[in-house]
């Protein structure tokens, strides 16, 4: 009889079954949670297509040993010299995302070696890449002003340098762990902050013995003393922390884009410490915390992602219209600004450039709308059309000087990154100055994707306006209002472009002696068109409201005059002493918002910030 037997085997054969299964349900977990979590990556990074392609093109890298030898006398530079360079590749945002999500996988996977993650513990690694996920989507208008050269990649590429350092150190004998320190001492110039992370995840990882810890204090007082030597004009905290990202100016500062990085420091040193034994020793054991912890910490890595990523999409579509608008892709940027109802000031400025190439300026542009929404900004950061697309829109509106000092000004602060090069590049041909242009021309070849870039031909508009402003202009230079107003002097040109935007910008500027002036100027050499629609709305309002004593007549369509009728009968019918300007024009948007009066009362935001409801028409 072999009964016995049977019964030992089926006895010891439940658990093993039971086990097996268990790590089958737990790696289908993982697994299934990465997957999860990197296919929320790879989203992340598509809907950022543009703020990529932003990034390059406000990035500065050039080839040569001046700007390599510049980024390498401060510590961390090496890093972020091999940052600007990879920068470069969001040319193609789908290839530099792809060589970024490369490097996060390899942060993974040695990570997991590094920190000794076995099995489902693994998935904590996931945090890190969810904290430099984060520092790539959470700039939000800081992309246009800080100085950090080479941040899109020096900070993954610096901290999958500490994780090899790491896991090669734990791999040699403990008796080496002194010349682990010294080694990290002596990388701090290439490594920065990384090498001081490198030193506390050792330190945590292995109990320090007594001679480890004097090797410490010592290497503290050398590197005090070669911060003397080295560094002395560089401020303590900028090397004790070099290639940590601070986000400050000389009249902005925020900690909030910072927040990823304090996070990723402060998780990796209890990965090897404290979390990864609890998460391994606690929950590992455990086949519901198996199941449980990839699943959480994939949960914990996109909430932490989605509640810190800018989220604004007028911030989408100012970078879309600024790269159609260089191409001079005027069609794409007017269909993006159709589909946008409430635009930034940017986008207003770059809609009408649009609209004056592509015609129907003064029949269109109070549709598509004026008013000019503020920026969404988390920060108290300054930012405005200066930093966005000022030099732009100076070249086309022929105003060549000052497009090209903005180029300058700009790229001393912010670096010289294609977007200025090809901007100084074009003014120079504009202005004629063909051995300056083929400098800028000669810097933009260097790069792997510009080397047979040439600027576009200059356009007949830009030629014609180029001519049609006076030398001396008035107003606070480099505003959105100085730019209206010095347009709207333009009253005096007989180019028939320069008279179309005197009057529209007379009209932006609500100055009715400015619109008469510029409104006979207009009709010279105009006399065979049409009388565009806003300027009849224009018209009537100015006749009605402030009219000149030597009248100029013109003929009106009989339902535009009977819409303004309605527009004043409307007003007078929802306003009550005391209402807020803002709440009448929101109430008077949906009827008349397509309209050159509500735009003179309500949606003059460039000029007014708060005023109350009166009988009269604001001045």
């Amino acid at each position: 009889m072999n009964w016995g037997l049977d019964d030992s085997q089926s006895i010891y054969k439940v658990p093993h079954i039971r086990m097996k299964k268990n790590n089958i349900a737990s790696s289908v977990v993982l697994y299934g949670s990465l997957l999860a979590f990197f296919s929320f990556v790879v989203y992340i990074l598509s809907i950022n297509q543009e703020v990529f392609y932003t990034a390059h093109d406000r990035s500065e890298f050039l080839y040569g040993a001046p700007f390599f030898h510049t980024l390498m006398q401060k510590p961390f530079g090496l890093m972020q010299y091999v940052g600007a360079w990879l920068t470069q590749l969001f040319y193609h945002p789908a290839l530099g995302a792809g060589v970024l999500l490369a490097i996060w996988m390899l942060i993974f996977l040695v990570g997991t070696k590094a920190f000794r993650l076995k099995s489902s513990a693994s998935a904590l690694m996931l945090l890190p890449v969810a904290c430099l996920l984060v520092s790539v989507v959470d700039l939000g208008y800081w992309i246009y002003v800080f100085p950090i050269r080479g941040y899109w990649f020096s900070q993954s590429v610096g901290y999958l340098v500490m994780l090899l350092l790491l896991w090669a150190a734990r791999c040699t004998p403990r008796k080496w762990h002194l010349a682990w320190y010294l080694f990290a001492f002596c990388i701090y110039p290439v490594l920065g902050w990384f090498a001081l992370l490198f030193v506390l995840c050792l330190v945590v990882a292995d109990k320090l013995t007594w001679r480890e810890l004097i090797g410490i204090i010592l290497l503290f007082f050398f590197a005090a003393v070669w911060h003397i030597l080295l560094y002395s004009n560089q401020k303590a905290d900028d090397v004790v922390l070099a290639g940590f990202p601070r986000f400050i100016t000389p009249i902005d500062s925020s900690t909030r884009p910072s927040i990823p990085f304090w996070v990723l420091g402060v998780v990796s040193v209890l990965l090897p410490g404290r979390l990864g034994d609890w998460s391994f020793g606690r929950l590992g054991n455990l086949s519901f915390g198996r199941l449980v912890l990839p699943v959480l910490c994939t949960i914990v890595g996109i909430v932490f992602v989605w509640s810190l990523m800018f989220h604004d999409k007028n911030y989408i579509n100012e970078m879309r219209m600024v790269r159609y608008a260089f191409d001079d892709n005027w069609k794409e940027v007017l269909s993006v600004a159709e589909k946008n109802k409430k635009p930034t000031r940017t986008m207003v400025f770059l809609k009408n450039i649009a609209l004056m190439n592509e015609g129907g300026l003064l029949d269109r542009s109070f549709k598509l709308g004026n008013d000019g929404e503020n920026i969404t900004n988390p920060d108290s950061l300054h930012v405005s059309l200066l930093d966005i697309a000022s030099p732009l829109v100076y070249y086309n509106y022929g105003m060549l000087n000052e497009a090209i000092r903005l180029s300058y000004e700009n790229a001393l602060q912010a670096g010289m990154s294609p977007f200025y090069l090809k901007m100084l590049s074009r003014s120079a041909q504009a202005t004629g100055e063909i051995s300056l242009m083929e400098r800028f021309n000669a810097m933009l070849h260097h790069h792997p994707f510009y080397r047979d870039w040439q600027p576009a031909p200059v356009h007949k508009t830009i030629t014609e306006l180029q001519h049609a402003y006076p030398d001396e202009l008035t107003g606070v230079e480099n505003s959105d209002s100085y730019i209206i107003n010095s347009i709207s002097l333009w009253s005096d040109s007989v180019s028939k472009v320069a008279s179309e935007e005197a009057l529209f910008y007379a009209m932006m500027r609500c100055d009715s002696r400015r619109f008469w002036a510029s409104l006979r100027n207009y009709v010279k050499p105009h006399m065979d068109d049409e009388f565009p629609v806003h300027a009849q709305e224009a018209y009537i309002l100015y006749m009605d409201k402030a009219p000149e004593k030597k009248r100029i007549f013109l003929p009106i369509q009989q339902a535009v005059y009977d819409r303004y009728t309605q527009f004043w009968s409307t007003l007078e019918g929802i306003a009550k002493p005391g209402m807020n300007i803002e709440e009448a024009g929101e109430k008077m948007r949906e009827e008349f918002g397509d309209t050159y009066w509500w735009y003179n009362i309500f949606g003059r935001k460039m000029f007014i910030v708060h005023r109350k409801i009166d009988n009269e028409l604001p001045s």
